[in-house]
C-alpha cells in the first residue's frame, strides 16, 4: 500500500469519525457533553484539512497516485 492510499484511507476514517461525533452532539442531551463532542469534530476537521493538504502535495510530487 502506498502512502497516498494510507493517506486516502485515514481521512475516510477521520470523515466517519467526525460524522459519528457530529451524531453523538446531536443526540447528547448533557450540554457539557454535547460541547465535548462538537470540540473534538472541529478537532477532526482540522487534522481533516491538514491531511488533504498533504495529500494534494503527494499527489502532485507524485502525479502517478492522483485519483488513484
Amino acid at each position: 500500500m502506498t502512502v497516498a492510499s494510507k493517506v486516502k484511507q485515514t481521512l475516510a476514517q477521520l470523515r466517519g469519525a467526525q460524522s459519528t461525533l457530529k451524531l453523538y452532539s446531536a443526540a447528547s442531551r448533557d450540554e457539557e457533553a454535547k460541547a465535548a463532542f462538537i470540540d473534538a469534530a472541529s478537532v477532526t476537521g482540522e487534522v481533516i484539512a491538514d491531511l488533504e493538504d498533504r495529500l494534494r502535495t503527494i499527489e502532485s510530487q507524485e502525479p502517478q497516485y492522483k485519483g488513484k
